[in-house]
C-alpha cells in the first residue's frame, strides 16, 4: 500500500508537468496561427503579454520598446498591473533590469529586484516597481534585424528562481512579438512608399503567403524537413538543417564558422555562396539552416529565411519537450520494472510505448548512462533509463553485446528471458557482469556471464553447470563416447599427478607413449593453450563438475 501511495503522487506530478507543457505547446501554436492572420499588432502584442503570464504563472507580465528619438525605453503592453505608476514608467536606456536587457541584447533575472545590484537602480524606476509591489523579474530581448527593439518581461511580487526552460519560453514569444513589430513595420514602410507600393505589396503579400504556408505546416505537426522543403521551394533554393551538435537533419553540411557569425549577429550571412541561419531559442543555440544556390536574396526574401529559422527554432523546441518528456516516461517505467513493482501494470505501461515485456529481451548495463544508450533503445524499439550510475538498457530479443561495446564502452548483459520478474533478475545478473568485466581488467568489453567462463558461473546466479562442462569439455565428451577412448580419465590422472607424465603412466598402467598420445588428441580437441594457467583451471573445474554430477553430462 505504500508503494501506491508513492506512485500515486508521482503520476499526479508528471501528469501536471505534462498538461503545463501541453498548455505551452498550445499556446506557440496559437501564438503562431494568429501572427499569420492578425493585422492588428496591438491585439498580437496583448496576447503575447497574456500568454507570457499564464505559462509562466506569473503575478505580471509587460513588454516595452524602445525610443530611438527620446533615447529611453517605455511601456508598451502590461498584463496583470494594478500601478498606473507603472504602467507610464520610460527607464533610461542601461537604467534598471530592463535597460540592461535593451542594451546588452541577453535576457536578465532577478530573483529579489531590491537586493539585486548587478543593475543600476534610479528613483522613478525603484519608486514603479515598489508601487507594483514586484519582487522576481525577468526580462528578454525583442531581437529584429541585429538591434534590440523593446523588451518582454514576466514577474511575480514573491521570490522566485526563473528556469532555463522558463526563459527559453519566454524568448520564443518574444520572437513572436518582435515579428508582429516587424510586420507593422513593413507596413509602415508601404503606406509611406506610395511610389513603390505595388513592388512592396508583393513583397508582403509573398511573405505573408509563406509565413501562413510554414504557420500551418507547424500546427498540422509537420517535421523540420517537410518545413525546410517548403521554405526551399518559396526561396527556390536548397535548404539544409542541423541540429546544435552540427547533426544532420535534412541534407548537406553547414560551415560552423557560419552558424558562429549569424548566431553572433542574429542574421543570416553568407559563406562560400551558401546563406546560413543560426537557430535561436533566446541564447541558446538549437541549430541551423542554410540555403544554397542563392547567390543574394533580397530584403523581404531575406526576412523570410530568417523568419524560418523562428518556425525551425518551435519545431525543434516542440521535439525536444516531446522527447524529453517521452524519456522521462520511459525511465519512470525502468526505474519500476528494476524495482520488481506491479508485474500488471508494469506490462500495461510498456504496450503503451509498443514493448511487449512478456517477449524475449536482453538487459544490459551500461558503464555510464549517455545519450548513446537512449539513442540505441529508441533505434531498436527497446527501453533506455539509469539506475544508479549506470546505464540500463532492455532490448528486444538476443543481442550483439560486443557489437554493443564498441559505441558504448564496457557492457554487461543478461537474457533473452520474458517478464518483468526474469527483467528484473536478469538486471542483477547484467550488473554483476559489468563489474566483474571491470575487476577482470577487460573495460570497454562486451559480455554475458556465460563469455566470462568460470567466474560467470561463480557470479552467476542461475549457473548452467550442464552447459559450462560442455562449453569446456564437450569435444573430449564426444570423442569418448563416439570411440569408447578414455580421454576424460587420462585429464584427472594427469592433473591429480601434478601434471607428471611418468606417475600419469604408472596411475593408469600404461605406457608413457599412450598417455603422450592421449595428451596430443586432447591438445587438439580443445586447443594447443588448454594447459595454461588459466585454461587448465577451467578444464579442472569442468572435470570435477562432471564427476560431481554422475558422469550425466554427455
Amino acid at each position: 500500500m505504500s508503494g501506491m501511495n508513492d506512485v500515486v503522487p508521482a503520476l499526479l506530478m508528471l501528469l501536471a508537468r505534462h498538461r503545463r507543457r501541453e498548455a505551452e505547446l498550445v499556446a506557440l501554436f496559437d501564438t503562431a496561427s494568429e501572427l499569420a492572420g492578425q493585422r492588428d499588432p496591438d491585439a498580437v502584442l496583448k496576447s503575447i503579454v497574456h500568454r507570457a503570464r499564464m505559462l509562466l504563472g506569473a503575478d505580471l507580465s509587460y513588454l516595452s520598446l524602445n525610443d530611438p528619438v527620446a533615447g529611453d525605453t517605455y511601456m508598451r503592453v502590461t498584463d496583470g498591473s494594478i500601478s498606473p505608476l507603472f504602467q507610464r514608467l520610460r527607464l533610461g536606456m542601461g537604467e534598471g533590469l530592463g535597460g540592461v536587457v535593451a542594451t546588452g541584447a541577453r535576457h536578465y533575472a532577478t530573483a529579489d529586484y531590491f537586493a539585486d545590484k548587478r543593475f543600476k537602480h534610479t528613483g522613478p524606476i525603484d519608486a514603479a516597481v515598489r508601487d507594483e509591489g514586484l519582487v522576481a523579474i525577468v526580462g528578454v530581448p525583442l531581437t529584429l534585424e541585429n538591434r534590440v527593439i523593446g523588451v518582454l518581461y514576466a514577474a511575480d511580487r514573491a521570490a522566485r528562481e526563473f528556469t532555463p526552460e522558463e526563459v527559453a519560453l519566454l524568448s520564443s514569444l518574444a520572437d513572436h512579438a518582435a515579428i508582429a513589430i516587424d510586420t507593422t513595420n513593413l507596413l509602415e514602410e508601404t503606406r509611406r512608399a506610395h511610389e513603390t507600393i505595388q513592388a512592396h505589396n508583393a513583397a508582403m503579400q509573398r511573405a505573408e503567403d509563406a509565413h501562413d504556408r510554414l504557420t500551418d505546416l507547424v500546427l498540422r505537426g509537420a517535421s523540420v524537413p517537410e518545413v525546410a522543403s517548403a521554405v526551399a521551394e518559396v526561396l527556390g533554393g536548397e535548404i539544409a538543417v542541423h541540429d546544435a551538435e552540427g547533426v544532420e537533419l535534412t541534407a548537406t553540411g553547414i560551415p560552423a564558422r557560419a552558424v558562429a557569425a549569424s548566431r553572433a549577429s542574429g542574421r543570416a550571412v553568407q559563406r562560400d555562396g551558401v546563406w546560413v541561419c543560426a537557430v535561436l531559442a533566446g541564447p541558446e543555440l538549437l541549430g541551423s539552416i542554410a540555403l544554397s544556390g542563392r547567390p543574394s536574396l533580397d530584403g523581404a526574401d531575406r526576412r523570410l529565411f530568417e523568419r524560418a529559422s523562428v518556425v525551425t527554432a518551435l519545431l525543434l523546441m516542440l521535439g525536444r519537450s516531446v522527447a524529453e518528456a517521452e524519456n522521462k516516461v520511459r525511465g519512470e517505467l525502468i526505474t519500476d520494472l528494476l524495482a520488481g513493482r506491479d508485474a500488471p501494470g508494469l506490462l500495461a505501461r510498456g504496450r503503451r510505448w509498443g514493448v511487449d515485456l512478456n517477449a524475449p529481451h536482453t538487459v544490459l548495463a551500461v558503464d555510464g548512462p549517455s545519450a548513446a544508450v537512449t539513442r540505441l533503445a529508441r533505434a531498436r524499439g527497446g527501453l533506455a533509463g539509469v539506475s544508479g550510475s549506470f546505464g540500463v538498457l532492455v532490448l528486444p530479443g538476443a543481442v550483439d553485446v560486443a557489437e554493443v561495446a564498441k559505441s558504448l564502452g564496457t557492457v554487461g548483459a543478461a537474457g533473452p528471458v520474458s517478464g518483468p520478474a526474469a527483467l528484473t533478475a536478469a538486471w542483477d545478473e547484467a550488473v554483476r557482469c559489468l563489474r566483474a568485466l571491470v575487476a577482470l581488467g577487460r573495460a570497454g568489453e562486451g559480455a554475458t556471464m556465460a563469455d566470462l567462463g568460470f567466474v560467470g558461473l561463480l557470479l552467476g546466479d542461475r549457473g548452467d553447470l550442464d552447459g559450462y562442462v560442455k562449453a569446456t569439455l564437450g569435444p573430449v565428451l564426444e570423442y569418448d563416447a563416439r570411440r569408447g577412448t578414455e580421454l576424460v580419465a587420462t585429464l584427472r590422472a594427469y592433473f591429480a599427478c601434478g601434471s607428471n607424465l611418468t606417475r600419469t603412466k604408472d596411475e593408469l598402467h600404461v605406457h608413457v607413449n599412450t598417455v603422450v598420445q592421449r595428451l596430443d588428441r586432447i591438445a587438439t580437441l580443445l586447443g594447443e593453450d588448454w594447459q595454461s594457467p588459466a585454461r587448465a583451471l577451467e578444464v579442472q573445474l569442468a572435470l570435477e563438475l562432471h564427476r560431481v554430477k554422475g558422469n550425466s553430462v554427455s
